[in-house]
C-alpha cells in the first residue's frame, strides 16, 4: 500500500516538474535582474481600501481569467483528447448575458448580480452542450467542432446587447472584479481558489476523475467495461462552460463593461498552452488541474517579465512562442523517453558497482 502511495506520489510529481521547473526559471531570472521585482506593498486603491500591489499581485489577478478557463479545458482534454478553441467567444456571449440582465432592472443588487451568473452559467453551459454533442455524439474531432463557435461567438454577444457595449457600475461588481472592502487580497484570485477546491471536492467525492481518465486513454475499452463514455465527454463541456461563465463574470465586472470584439481575446491560444506547460497530455488521458493552474501563472508570469523589460506589446508574444516551444518541447514524450533513457544509463554502472561491494 505504501509502494502504491508512493508511485502515485511520485507520478504527480514527476507530471508537475515542467511548469515548477518554469516558474523557478522565471523566478531565478526576475530576481537577478531585478532583486525587488517581486516586492509586495501596501496601498489604498480608488475606494480608500487598504490593499496588495506589486508584480507579484499583478501575476496571480491578471492570470486568473485564464487559469479558471485553464481548468475546464484541462478536463475536456484529458476526456477527449483535443481542445475547445471557442472558449474565448463563449466567454463574450457569457459576458453579454451577463450584462443583459444587470441592465434589466433599475438598480443593481447582491440578488441580481446572483441571477445575472446564473443566466449566464445556463447559457456557457448550453453552447458547451452543443460543441460536446458533436464531439460525444457525431465524433467530430474537437478542435474543428469547436470551430464553429470560435467562428460565430462574437457576433451573437454582439447581438445579445443589440450591437452596444453597455457599461455598468456597481460596488458590488468592483467587488468582483478588484477588491472586497477588507480584504487586500484580489477577488479573481479568491475566485479561481474557491473553484479549484470545488472541483478537487468533486474528484474527491466522485469518480470523475477516474471516468475521464479512463475515457481519454481508451474509449472503446471503457465502455467495455460500462462506462458511458458519450456522457463524460459531454460532462467535460458542459464543466467548461461553468468555467467560461466564470471568467466572462469576472472579466466583465474588472472593466465595468462587456466588450464583444476584446473580452478575454485570443485566451484559446493561452488556455491550450497552460494546460500543456502543466505537463498534461494533449492527447488525452491522465490529467493534472493544479499543473494547469501553474501553466497559466507561468504564462502570467513570462508576459509581466517582458513587460517589465520594456518588450513592446507587438514583440511580447514572438517571445512568448520561443519560450513556450522550448517548454513545451522539453515536455514532450520524445525528450522524456530520452532524458529516462539517459538517467536509467546513469545509474546502471552505479547499482552494478553496489551489487559487486555487496558481494
Amino acid at each position: 500500500m505504501k509502494n502504491g502511495t508512493k508511485k502515485t506520489f511520485s507520478a504527480g510529481l514527476g507530471q508537475l516538474t515542467i511548469p515548477i521547473i518554469a516558474i523557478c526559471l522565471l523566478v531565478i531570472f526576475n530576481l537577478i535582474r531585478d532583486p525587488g521585482f517581486f516586492s509586495i506593498g501596501i496601498m489604498h486603491n480608488n475606494d480608500g481600501n487598504i490593499v496588495l500591489a506589486g508584480n507579484l499581485i499583478s501575476i496571480i489577478n491578471g492570470a486568473s481569467e485564464l487559469a479558471v478557463l485553464a481548468i475546464g479545458m484541462t478536463l475536456v482534454t484529458a476526456a477527449c483528447g483535443g481542445q475547445d478553441i471557442s472558449v474565448g467567444a463563449a466567454a463574450a456571449i457569457a459576458g453579454s448575458v451577463f450584462v443583459k440582465v444587470l441592465k434589466s432592472v433599475p438598480s443593481i443588487s447582491g440578488g441580481t448580480v446572483l441571477l445575472a451568473f446564473l443566466s449566464a452559467c445556463v447559457v456557457a453551459m448550453l453552447f458547451g452542450c452543443f460543441n460536446g454533442t458533436l464531439v460525444a455524439v457525431f465524433h467530430i474531432q474537437p478542435m474543428i467542432a469547436t470551430l464553429i463557435l470560435y467562428t460565430c461567438g462574437r457576433s451573437i454577444a454582439y447581438w445579445i446587447n443589440g450591437g452596444a457595449t453597455p457599461t455598468v457600475d456597481s460596488p458590488i461588481l468592483s467587488g468582483i472584479g478588484s477588491f472586497i472592502p477588507g480584504i487586500p487580497i484580489p477577488t479573481p484570485v479568491l475566485i479561481v481558489i474557491a473553484l479549484a477546491l470545488l472541483f478537487k471536492l468533486l474528484f474527491h467525492f466522485t469518480s470523475l476523475e477516474l471516468l475521464t481518465q479512463s475515457v481519454g486513454i481508451n474509449g472503446s475499452a471503457a465502455r467495455l467495461n460500462g462506462i458511458n463514455a458519450t456522457f463524460i465527454r459531454l460532462l467535460s463541456f458542459i464543466l467548461l462552460g461553468v468555467c467560461v461563465s466564470v471568467a466572462g463574470t469576472i472579466g466583465v465586472s474588472r472593466l465595468g463593461l462587456i466588450n464583444h470584439e476584446t473580452l478575454l481575446l485570443d485566451v484559446e491560444m493561452d488556455a491550450i498552452l497552460a494546460v500543456a506547460i502543466g505537463g498534461n497530455n494533449l492527447g488525452g488521458g491522465k490529467f493534472k488541474i493544479g499543473g494547469s493552474i501553474i501553466g497559466a501563472y507561468v504564462i502570467q508570469m513570462l508576459t509581466i517579465t517582458l513587460y517589465a523589460m520594456k518588450v513592446s506589446s507587438t514583440d511580447v508574444k514572438a517571445y512568448k512562442a520561443i519560450v513556450i516551444i522550448l517548454l513545451v518541447v522539453i515536455g514532450s514524450p520524445v525528450v522524456k523517453a530520452r532524458f529516462e533513457k539517459w538517467v536509467a544509463q546513469f545509474r546502471t554502472p552505479k547499482l552494478k558497482a553496489s551489487t559487486k561491494g555487496a558481494e
